[in-house]
């Protein structure tokens, strides 16, 4: 086949992704670390980790950088061995102390960061590279259906360097579904991408890893991804599961100060319980469970929880607009309020949207919505 005239730079991507339905489906495969560790000299990567990934699951890994994500990926690949604990693939261990299985014997797929493509290698023999025992018919026949289903008919004499980064991690997609695994590993597979574009093939991968059915283990770093995409969530720190869940359950029902910092922006008030109550410079809130009287305690609110008013207009503590960022639907003030160090950030409908509008330097009543709040004790870390 002829190869196409390299498309100029900025012209978009191809639309659609192929025919849905497609893809064929896989049977998916049960992932389970049992007691899993990791180190590097002195240091851990992963400490006495458990965990199970049903089959078909959609799991999302998050946390800071440095936490283990990759680490725990890499072990599920069989790309680096455990220091200790199991790997099991459908209840078989593939690391650990009864051996090690290599990856091409795993069954997995794998998608990386930076695409991993062989840039001497057209676009088809790229997707055929992880085909194996069968003929070549039949394994150019399986490339080409992949690629038509990531939206790529017609470019399988190009190479890498002739497509998009987007289409560049159509073609990873379909080389790691290709031969059909039972488990998909994914690793920031959309940190390379921008805007609309990361969006749009983060969601053709995603309706594809549903149609397939794979159990697929998704590393990123992006909070909301994990949100949009995950049927679970396990949040990681320091080597150790941190707290696992459906996104509202972490969002909404944090387990830590350090989970409910994770997803999202907060405003951060400390306080002291008194009469049952914990007083802080914004009002009085619920307690922490089990906390006694007089012990600190941090009063934590979203932006969108903090709620400006003209002064005696009613209920609130007094503030004064330090600045206003317009973002589109809401706008973003700075406000600041006696007895607390930094500013409130509190995103407020506009007057354009039904809301109001307060200019730099003007003085408003602040309230806090309590759906917003979540109160810590202090020796929370």
């Amino acid at each position: 086949m002829t190869a196409r005239i390299p498309k100029p730079a900025g012209e978009p991507a191809p639309p659609g992704w192929g025919e849905r339905g497609t893809a064929g489906a896989v049977i998916a495969a049960e992932l389970a670390f049992e007691k899993l560790w990791r180190s590097y000299g002195s240091g851990l990567a992963i400490d006495g980790l458990s965990l199970v990934v049903r089959p078909g699951e959609v799991v999302c890994l998050v946390g800071p950088s440095g936490c283990g994500k990759t680490t725990l990926l890499r072990l599920a690949a069989g790309i680096e061995r455990p220091s200790g604990g199991r790997v099991l693939l459908d209840g078989r261990e593939v690391s650990g102390p009864g051996g090690h299985v290599p990856p091409e014997r795993r069954g997995v797929g794998l998608m990386f960061q930076d695409y991993a493509l062989f840039p001497h290698l057209s676009i088809l023999d790229n997707v055929r590279f992880g085909l194996a025992d069968m003929s070549e018919p039949a394994r150019s026949d399986l490339a080409r259906r992949a690629l038509a289903r990531v939206g790529l008919s017609g470019y399988e004499a190009d190479f890498p360097h002739m497509l998009s980064g987007g289409e560049q991690q159509r073609v990873a997609l379909a080389r790691a579904l290709a031969p059909r695994p039972g488990v998909l590993l994914m690793d920031e597979p959309f940190s390379n991408l921008d805007g609309r574009m990361r969006d749009e093939v983060r969601e053709g991968a995603l309706a594809i890893i549903r149609e397939t059915r794979a159990t697929a283990m998704i590393v990123t770093h992006d909070p909301e991804e994990a949100l949009r995409v995950a049927d679970r969530i396990v949040l990681m720190r320091a080597g150790r599961i941190e707290q696992t869940g459906r996104g509202e359950d972490l969002y909404l029902r944090p387990a830590s100060l350090f989970a409910a910092r994770f997803f999202c922006e907060l405003n951060e008030a400390p306080g002291r319980v008194a009469r049952g109550r914990v007083e802080t410079a914004l009002g009085a809130f619920p307690p922490p469970a089990g906390a006694e009287e007089g012990a600190a305690a941090l009063v934590c609110v979203r932006p969108t929880g903090v709620a400006l008013a003209p002064t005696g207009a009613g209920q609130g503590v007094p503030g004064r607009v330090l600045a206003r960022r317009f973002l589109g639907d809401v706008d973003l003030y700075e406000v600041a309020v006696g007895g607390l160090s930094k500013p409130l950030a509190c995103r407020h409908r506009p007057a354009r949207a039904g809301g109001a509008d307060y200019a730099p330097g003007a003085d408003v009543a602040v309230s806090i919505r309590p759906e917003d709040v979540l109160v810590f004790a202090v020796s929370d870390p």
